[in-house]
């Protein structure tokens, strides 16, 4: 249950709060990149890289299924890419010009994420909060980047 509850706190909740906060201070594409970086990148990739590089096995086995401690070095890795996104997620408060790349690297990561788990034959409800917030983030990040991109960053 805190699993659902950092998901869905993460990808939705806090960063809807942040832009109705920030509301009118910059335009509202602006906003939703801004937020959605911060906190489904910085806070969610965060949490979810320490939790991988501490305790493997609820990557390995409350997500994906598998049992086998073997796996472990590969989830402490992907750990270890999770803890550099959510930095850059972090950092962009303070570095706005981080928010578009990172935007761009994250959604592309999460799309990748998403469709493996979409693959899985053995998806279970962890697996498949997983896999929503995966398809969610990849829409608004990857939305957001093609959005600001074509309108030219709304100059």
């Amino acid at each position: 249950m805190i699993y659902l509850i950092v998901v869905a706190s993460t990808m939705l909740l806090l960063p809807a709060a942040s832009i109705v906060v920030d509301a009118g201070s910059a335009p509202l594409l602006w906003l939703v990149g801004k937020w959605f970086v911060f906190w489904a990148v910085g806070a969610r990739l965060m949490l979810a890289g320490l939790r991988q590089y501490l305790q493997p096995a609820f990557t390995s086995r409350d997500i994906m299924g598998i049992e086998s401690a073997e796996v472990f070095v590969l989830v402490r890795e992907l750990g270890g890419a999770n803890v550099a996104s959510g930095v850059l997620g972090l950092a962009s408060i303070a570095a706005p010009s981080f928010v578009l790349p990172t935007a761009i690297s994250a959604g592309i990561f999460y799309a990748v994420a998403g469709a493996e788990h979409a693959r899985a034959d053995h998806r279970g409800r962890n697996e498949l909060v997983a896999m929503v917030s995966d398809f969610w983030a990849t829409a608004i990040l990857l939305g957001f980047a093609a959005a600001w991109v074509l309108t030219g960053g709304l100059r």
